[in-house]
C-alpha cells in the first residue's frame, strides 16, 4: 500500500494491551486518510450517545498519504473524537513534527480507548509500544515535560504530544500541544485525552515511506515548496505570520473588536499586528516539517510583567485574547498566548469567552462577588491574565468560564445567549460574516460548530475564478449572497480534502485541485481526478453530517448567533448583514439535505454510503 504503512496501532487502556490492525485499502480509496478516514471509523465505533469524557469515548489520530514526506507542510496529524465543548463530533489539526515522526514509526493512525487506572503516556518507536506510569508528571505544563520526556526515553531526536493543568482538570476547551506549542486547538481534545489517564504520547521513528512514484512525488514537492519560498503571494505570510491580517483586514472590517459589538478599526490592529511584532519582539524561528513558508511565530520578551521565550501568538489568538477583549497591548496577549499553550487551552474559545464573560460583566450578569474581587472590565489585561489562570487550574471564576460561551450563557441567562458568539457550542474563529458573506452558511452549515477551517470560503471571495477546476467560475464580492452556498460547499469539499491527506492549508493558497490529485497518485499510485477529489469532499461531509443528526443536529440550529447578523455602526463592513436563510436554502439544496437537515436517502446512496443511508431511514 503505497503512501501508507497500511497499519493502524490501537491501545486499550484498560486493559494496558496494544495491538496492530491492517489498514483497510477500500476505505483509504474512499476516504485517502487523516479526518475522512478519522470520522469513518468515529461513525463505526463511537455510538452518538458516548459521554465524550466517559469511558466508551475514543482518541483517533490519523495522518494521510502525503505525512513524513519532502513535502512542506506535510508533518501535520489529525485527531477525531466527540467534543465535550459540542456534544458532536469533531477533528482538529496540528502543525510541527510529531505527525511526520508518528508515521515514521510504522503507523499511520491510533485509537485510544478505555481509561487507564492511572496516569500513563506511550512511548512508540519503530512498532514497538510501551505504557508507562506518569504519574511523577500529573500536573506539569505541556513545555516543561517535552525535554524530561525526552531525557526519560532516552531518545533527544523524538517528539511529544501533551496535555497540560487544563485537559487534566477537564476544561471544555482544553487541548493537547506537541513540540514547540503547536496544537490540534479546537474541541476540547485535552479534556478528553485527561479523562482517559494519558499525559503524553511520545514518538520516534526512522521507517521511511514508501511511495508509488518516488521521483516524481519528490520533483513535484519540491517544485511547491519553491513556489512557497518565492511566490509574492506568500511575501507577508513568510515575513509577518499570520498576524499581518490585522495589519491588511482591518479596513474591510474583518476584525472583531468588543465580543464583536464594533467595527475594527485600525489603531487597536496596528498594535497588535504581524509589523508591531516584527519590529519589538519577533526573533528567527524554526518552522514546520519542511516548510517554505515559515508562517509561526517565536517572540522574545526580555523584561518586564511579560517576560517569555516562546512561541508568539497567530492571529486567531490576537483577535480573540486581544481586539475581542479591548486589549491592544501585544506583549499582554503574547504572554496569555504563552499561558494558554502551557497550559494547554484553545486560545480562541479562550479569549472568546473572556470577552464573552467582559460583556457579561458590563450588563451586572457577572459582579466582582462572582470573580471574587476581579474587575473584568474591558481592555483590563491584568484580569484577563489571572482569568487566563484560573480557568486552566480551575479556580473562582474560571472553574464557570472553562465551560465556554454556550454552557456559561444557559446559566447565566438573562438574554446573555445573545451574545454568547458561537455556533453549536464552538465558539467563532475571528472572521466576521458580516465583512464577507459566505461565512455566514460556512460557519452555520460547519462540521464541527464555528469553524473556518472546515471551508475558508472567505478566502474565495473577491477573487476571480477562484477554484475554476470544480466549475466555480466567476467574480463573488463579498457583500453578496448570490452563489455564497456554492461557494461553501467547494470550500469545505476543499479543506475535507485538505484534512485527509493531512496538509496545511497555506501551502495550496497557489495550488488547483489537479495538484493536489497528483501528489496523492504519486504517492499512492491512483489515478484520481480533480472530480473524484470534489466527491471524496461531499461524501466526507455527508458521513460527518450524519453522525451529527445522530447526535441530535437538526435544520434549527445550522444558525449564527444574534449578534453575527447584528448590522456594524461603523468600520468596513458597517450596515451589512448576510442573508442567511436565502444561502442556507441554496445549501440545503445542492448537498441534497432533507428539510430537517438529514443528508437525503438518494444522497447517501450514490456516495457509497448505503449502510449510512440504512442507519438513517430505518
Amino acid at each position: 500500500m503505497k503512501g501508507y504503512m497500511g497499519k493502524l496501532l490501537r491501545v486499550d487502556l484498560t486493559a494496558r494491551q496494544s495491538r496492530e490492525e491492517p489498514l483497510d485499502a477500500e476505505a483509504v480509496r474512499d476516504y485517502i486518510g487523516g479526518s475522512g478516514l478519522g470520522v469513518r471509523l468515529a461513525y463505526d465505533e463511537v455510538l452518538p450517545d458516548t459521554d465524550p469524557l466517559g469511558a466508551g469515548a475514543k482518541l483517533i489520530f490519523m495522518t494521510g498519504p502525503v505525512t513524513g514526506t519532502v513535502l512542506g507542510t506535510a508533518g501535520r496529524f489529525q485527531v477525531i473524537y466527540k467534543s465535550p465543548l459540542t456534544g458532536m463530533l469533531c477533528d482538529s489539526s496540528s502543525g510541527g513534527h510529531w505527525g511526520g515522526e508518528f508515521k515514521q514509526t510504522g503507523y499511520d493512525g491510533l485509537i485510544l480507548e478505555g481509561v487507564a487506572s492511572e496516569p500513563v503516556y506511550l512511548f512508540i518507536h519503530d512498532e514497538e509500544v510501551e505504557i508507562r506510569p506518569a504519574g511523577h508528571l500529573w500536573g506539569m505544563d505541556t513545555f516543561g515535560i517535552q525535554p524530561l520526556l525526552l531525557e526519560e526515553v532516552g531518545e533527544p531526536k523524538g517528539h511529544v504530544l501533551a496535555v497540560g493543568p487544563a485537559g487534566e482538570r477537564g476544561v471544555l476547551y482544553s487541548c493537547m500541544v506537541n513540540d514547540a506549542g503547536r496544537a490540534p486547538g479546537r474541541g476540547g481534545n485535552g479534556a478528553v485525552m485527561g479523562s482517559k489517564n494519558v499525559k503524553a504520547i511520545v514518538v520516534r521513528g526512522t521507517r521511511s515511506v514508501e511511495l508509488a512514484d518516488e521521483g516524481g512525488f519528490r520533483q513535484e514537492a519540491l517544485r511547491i515548496n519553491k513556489l512557497n519560498a518565492t511566490d509574492p503571494r506568500f511575501k507577508d505570510l513568510r515575513e509577518l505570520g499570520t498576524p499581518e491580517v490585522m495589519d491588511n483586514s482591518w479596513a474591510v472590517g474583518d476584525i472583531p473588536v468588543k465580543n464583536w459589538s464594533r467595527g475594527s478599526y485600525e489603531e487597536m490592529s496596528v498594535s497588535l499586528g504581524g509589523k508591531k511584532m516584527r519590529d519589538t519582539i519577533l526573533v528567527p524561528h524554526v518552522a514546520c516539517h519542511y516548510c517554505t513558508i515559515g508562517c509561526s511565530r517565536w517572540v522574545k520578551i526580555d523584561k518586564g510583567p511579560y517576560r517569555m521565550d516562546g512561541p508568539g501568538p497567530e492571529y486567531e489568538t490576537l483577535g480573540a485574547l486581544g481586539s475581542m477583549c479591548m486589549i491592544d497591548d501585544l506583549e499582554a496577549v503574547s504572554y496569555a498566548a504563552h499561558l494558554c499553550n502551557v497550559y494547554g487551552m484553545d486560545t480562541i474559545s479562550c479569549g472568546a469567552t473572556i470577552a464573552f464573560a467582559m460583556e457579561c460583566y458590563e450588563k451586572g450578569l457577572i459582579t466582582t462577588e462572582d470573580t471574587g474581587g476581579i474587575e473584568l472590565t474591558w481592555g483590563n489585561k491584568e484580569a484577563m491574565l489571572t482569568v487566563v489562570e484560573q480557568i486552566a487550574f480551575g479556580q473562582g471564576i474560571g472553574k464557570l468560564l472553562g465551560q465556554g460561551t454556550r454552557k456559561v450563557a444557559e446559566q447565566l441567562g438573562h438574554g446573555s445567549m445573545d451574545y454568547a458568539v458561537q455556533v453549536k457550542g464552538l465558539e467563532l474563529p475571528m472572521h466576521d460574516p458580516r465583512a464577507y458573506f459566505s461565512w455566514a452558511s460556512n460557519y452555520a452549515t460547519g462540521p464541527r460548530g464555528g469553524c473556518h477551517l472546515h471551508g475558508m470560503s472567505g478566502f474565495l471571495e473577491n477573487r476571480q475564478d477562484p477554484i475554476p477546476e470544480w466549475g466555480l467560475t466567476g467574480y463573488f464580492p463579498r457583500h453578496g449572497d448570490e452563489d455564497k452556498a456554492r461557494v461553501t460547499q467547494l470550500a469545505q469539499n476543499w479543506s475535507a480534502i485538505l484534512s485527509s491527506m493531512v496538509l496545511c492549508y497555506f501551502a495550496t493558497f497557489t495550488l488547483q485541485p489537479s495538484d493536489l490529485a497528483s501528489l496523492v497518485n504519486k504517492a499512492t499510485g491512483w489515478d484520481l481526478t480533480s472530480e473524484d477529489l470534489s466527491l471524496i469532499g461531499d461524501r466526507i461531509h455527508a458521513l460527518y453530517r450524519a453522525y451529527n443528526y445522530r447526535c441530535g443536529i437538526r435544520r434549527e440550529d445550522d444558525r449564527l448567533p444574534v449578534r453575527s447578523l447584528v448590522p456594524l455602526a461603523e468600520g468596513g463592513a458597517a450596515g451589512k448583514v448576510p442573508d442567511l436563510e436565502r444561502q442556507l436554502r441554496e445549501y440545503y439544496e445542492l448537498r441534497r439535505w432533507e428539510a430537517d437537515g438529514k443528508p437525503s436517502h438518494a444522497s447517501l446512496v450514490e456516495l457509497g454510503l448505503a449502510d449510512v443511508a440504512a442507519d438513517l431511514y430505518p
